[in-house]
């Protein structure tokens, strides 16, 4: 298990100084992306509950992770999220992400959020498209993709 590089003020995997949740992700042997988080009141949803906000943008997060960790330079296009449970605030949990497959520039991921005692509370699927334009400085203006571009 090695621990990803921080990319700055992430809103999910920011730094301690940053207003986001501050998480490492892990990249585990078979390329799977892992993190233990506990959230706190900044993310409640409901009292003592995560918002379903925060839960999504985690998932979002390590399914890109994922992908990017598989050599794709991608952006999210869609998220189904799958809320079963919910998140407990102040107690850890473990979040999950893997590529699904790959379609020429359509790559799909898998994630999921289980509690500590192994139940499952959010499941999600993404999909991501390759764009490096995005990520290079090139592409179209103000980082938008044109539907050429995909």
């Amino acid at each position: 298990m090695q621990p990803l590089p921080k990319h700055g003020s992430c809103f999910v995997c920011g730094s301690d100084d940053s207003p986001g949740m501050g998480v490492v992700w892990y990249a585990l042997d078979d390329k799977s992306i892992f993190a233990e988080v506990t959230l706190n009141d900044a993310q409640q949803g409901p009292p003592g509950f995560a918002h379903g906000g925060a839960s999504a943008a985690l998932l979002d997060e390590a399914m890109g992770a994922a992908v990017w960790l598989a050599g794709y330079r991608v952006a999210s296009v869609n998220l189904n999220i799958s809320y079963r449970k919910p998140v407990p605030l102040g107690q850890p949990f473990k979040v999950t992400a893997q590529v699904n497959e790959r379609n020429g520039k359509k790559v799909t991921a898998v994630g999921e959020i289980c509690l500590a005692d192994g139940t499952l509370a959010v499941s999600g699927e993404g999909i991501f498209v390759e764009a490096p334009q995005l990520f290079n400085g090139l592409g179209s203006e103000a980082g938008q993709v044109s539907e050429d571009e995909l």
